[in-house]
């Protein structure tokens, strides 16, 4: 539990809108009406502070003074927030305190430090190794080798430019001839291959477009949250997303910070729990963004028998190494093994930096005589083994650099006195040589380096290398162990209201790879692995090119998920995914004959005739899918926190990964039952918001006879009874309800999407579940 709570004005539920040129304030605020119908309480906007011009997405902020001009500019925002009022609505915003634009010419504060070196005021924003690369900013931008872009860089007064970038020239340096112009500069213009070794600046994971911000700095905080706070305060916003905290170097000082500069207003992190991970308890936040909250709500509907199935059905079709895509934890860890080496050798190399020089200079004799490598070596092989994103301080690090991981890691050594650095690196991360500030810079590049390496290694990489279950490789997800049993889902929501009742819930963002309708679908192939099998078979006896079979069983679920579509969206989702995969092509070494072997495989094959049979299998197992659908989405809206609806999804929503997840919504259209129990939930909350709030109660009820597993039920503040259908293909499969019956609490108990359907005592699963295989039901007044 939180030792402050956030200001008691929270949401009930809010609207995730993605705000781009394509769809800025004024078409956010025409949809305002539509919106305050559905019943949500605030809206949730994507960043709105100036970014790169065109941004599709907003967190490559260039300017923290100023709200995006492409989206309306500050008025625009003004204009939305007063149109919302007058409907009832409030604003959450999404903030972005980790990175900026690494855009010279669109972000004013890096141009000044890019002209005026170390010395400038603003120096102090960006996370650069001044002492690396000679002093100077690495920009990796060229095309080529300088070499061969030499006569591209053209000085223009005192600007250098190439192509459409431009950078600033030191005063007095314009007439010297390019090499002497190019060495008296802040910054070095190279090819953009250096930057996976050469880079000098922490960038956001592996992506040097995105300069890391050194937040941490009570003036680089006051700077970049100006705006953001006037805005706060002055009731144009209600409440924040933080963007990646793992990124920051002490992401408690931070949101401590923040708290006390907005007043404890709603806040919610964007932080990704391991299974098992807590939230830290000393963070002032209402709670996290909820993919911890999908990776549960997923669970419900995935079979643990059918997945284990299926496994066994995908190793024998694709037949991967076990560590490219055979079992999960090996297939992690070399995933691990390669993104430290290959995309974040730069940032391993500054890490190892660090550590000898502590080592070097420490007065401590057991930290001297270490060499770079044995540290560099020790560092990798604990690096590889954390099972969460990263620790927060040294009384943290004893349970996530663990013992039995130093042990591990010492066995990467041939000699037992050398692995003796092991011990050192954990030594030092455990805080048993002090808190210098040498010892805090290595705690701080550890933990940094540590989150990008999970999130590049596992959501980036591992989860298209594994693809058993593709709606199990979801952000937060455990595609080892997908499925969650009911008593497991209660725990969790037991947690959730005692210790953070007013976080964030979430089942399709902007970030997720499937939207949730998708991976509603994809849960039910768990209940007939041998169905899925043998339509395998048969569209690969159909004769289409497969470029590899472990793409060709991902490219099948793929469109299974996502039903019929254009084949655009499904070439482009399953490019991105072989790049991702890395294993036959990748974002920076391409392979282009491979990539137009999968062009051609998906014409032929997924979106070609063979897909018809696909379609076929879809279509009858719908309404199994539509269960899922409905299941989902009732538990998202009524479990405990805030539920924040992504836009479009109160309708079927099938998407696939960014940039397909983030075209602009459509409002108004006919959402069928799905609308209806999403409006009939979001109505509910909003009348009644102390049933579901930070005050109220969650209690599991539990079905009773034959097919008692197949009903998922709990009751919140004993006045609502929320009640779905789990696994319904198996439920079929085995005679259905029959005389099973859901036990409710005393009293008589309302359809609430259906009136003039009540009941009482042990109602019958089959008459609860009559027209849809989901209820909502609340007490009648006595």
């Amino acid at each position: 539990m939180t030792p402050e709570r956030p200001d008691p004005a929270v949401p009930t539920a809010t609207y995730r809108l993605q705000l781009q040129p394509g769809f800025p304030f004024a078409a956010a605020a025409e949809a305002v009406p539509y919106l305050a119908s559905l019943g949500v309480s605030h809206l949730h906007l994507s960043p709105v502070l100036e970014a790169v011009p065109g941004s599709q997405h907003g967190y490559d902020v260039v300017d923290h003074a100023r709200v995006r001009e492409e989206l309306g500019g500050e008025e625009g925002l003004r204009e939305l927030s007063r149109t919302a009022r007058r409907h009832g609505l409030g604003l959450v915003v999404d903030i972005v305190p980790n990175h900026m634009a690494m855009s010279p010419r669109h972000n004013p504060a890096l141009w000044e430090v890019l002209r005026d070196g170390p010395s400038s005021r603003r120096a102090r924003w960006f996370d650069i190794d001044w002492e690396a690369q000679g002093g100077q900013v690495l920009l990796p931008v060229l095309g080529g080798p300088l070499g061969e872009e030499a006569d591209r860089l053209k000085v223009d007064g005192d600007v250098l430019r190439y192509y459409d970038h431009a950078f600033p020239l030191r005063e007095g340096t314009a007439s010297l001839p390019l090499p002497q112009l190019l060495d008296a500069q802040w910054y070095r213009p190279v090819w953009w291959r250096l930057a996976r070794t050469e880079l000098n600046y922490r960038r956001f994971f592996s992506i040097s477009e995105l300069i890391g911000v050194r937040v941490e700095d009570p003036e680089v905080f006051e700077a970049t949250h100006a705006k953001i706070l006037e805005l706060l305060h002055e009731g144009v916003v209600d409440g924040l997303r933080v963007d990646h905290p793992d990124g920051l170097a002490e992401p408690g000082g931070y949101l401590r910070r923040l708290h006390e500069a907005t007043g404890g207003r709603w806040t919610v992190v964007e932080k990704i729990l391991a299974d098992g991970e807590a939230l830290p308890a000393s963070w002032p936040v209402a709670g996290t963004t909820g993919y911890d909250a999908l990776r549960h709500v997923d669970g419900l509907f995935t079979d643990p028998d059918g997945s284990g199935a299926l496994l066994d059905r995908y190793r024998a079709f694709a037949a991967p190494r076990t560590d490219l895509g055979g079992d999960w934890e090996a297939t992690v860890r070399r995933a691990a093994y390669q993104v430290l080496t290959h995309e974040l050798a730069a940032e391993t190399d500054r890490l190892t930096r660090v550590a000898s020089r502590l080592c070097a200079t420490a007065p401590e004799t057991a930290l001297r005589d270490r060499a770079p490598w044995a540290l560099r070596t020790a560092l990798t092989e604990l690096l590889v083994r954390l099972e969460v994103y990263r620790p927060y301080s040294p009384e943290d690090a004893v349970s996530v650099v663990t013992e039995e991981a130093a042990a591990q890691a010492r066995r990467a050594f041939a000699v037992p006195e050398e692995a003796g650095a092991v011990d050192v690196v954990r030594d030092l991360l455990l805080g048993r040589y002090g808190d210098g500030p040498a010892h805090v810079e290595f705690r701080t590049r550890f933990a940094q380096t540590a989150s990008a390496l999970r999130a590049k290694s596992v959501e980036d990489t591992a989860f298209y290398r594994y693809v058993p279950l593709l709606s199990a490789t979801e952000v937060g997800g455990e595609p080892g162990d997908p499925a969650v049993p009911p008593e497991r889902f209660h725990a969790y929501c037991a947690r959730v209201q005692r210790d953070w009742p007013a976080t964030g819930t979430v089942l399709s963002t902007h970030d997720a790879k499937r939207s949730a309708d998708v991976r509603a679908a994809l849960h039910v192939l768990t209940e007939c692995p041998e169905r899925w099998a043998d339509v395998l078979t048969d569209v690969t006896r159909a004769g289409e090119d497969v470029a590899d079979p472990q793409l060709a069983w991902a490219a099948w679920q793929t469109v299974f998920g996502l039903g019929p579509a254009d084949e655009e969206r499904v070439r482009a989702a399953l490019l991105k995914h072989v790049r991702e995969a890395g294993l036959f092509t990748s974002w920076t070494e391409q392979q282009p004959p491979y990539e137009e072997a999968v062009a051609r495989f998906v014409t032929a094959g997924p979106c070609g005739v063979p897909g018809r049979r696909v379609a076929e299998l879809r279509e009858a197992l719908e309404p199994h899918i539509r269960a899922n659908v409905l299941g989902a989405a009732l538990v998202h809206l009524t479990m405990p926190g805030v539920p924040d609806v992504y836009q479009g999804t109160e309708h079927e929503y099938r998407a696939l990964v960014d940039p397909d997840n983030r075209r602009p919504p459509r409002f108004g259209e006919d959402g069928g039952d799905k609308e209806a129990v999403t409006r009939a939930a979001l109505a509910l909350r909003a009348r009644r918001p102390e049933v579901f709030g930070t005050t109220a109660s969650y209690e599991p009820l539990t079905a009773e006879g034959p097919a008692a597993d197949h009903c998922l039920a709990f009751s919140r503040s004993g006045e609502v009874i929320t009640a779905v259908t789990r696994l319904s293909l198996r439920l079929a499969e085995t005679g259905g309800w029959r005389d099973t019956r859901l036990p409710l609490p005393p009293g008589r108990w309302a359809d609430v999407r259906e009136p003039g359907r009540e009941f009482g005592g042990e109602a019958p699963v089959a008459e609860l579940f009559a027209s849809l295989p989901v209820v909502l039901l609340e007490r009648l007044p006595d």
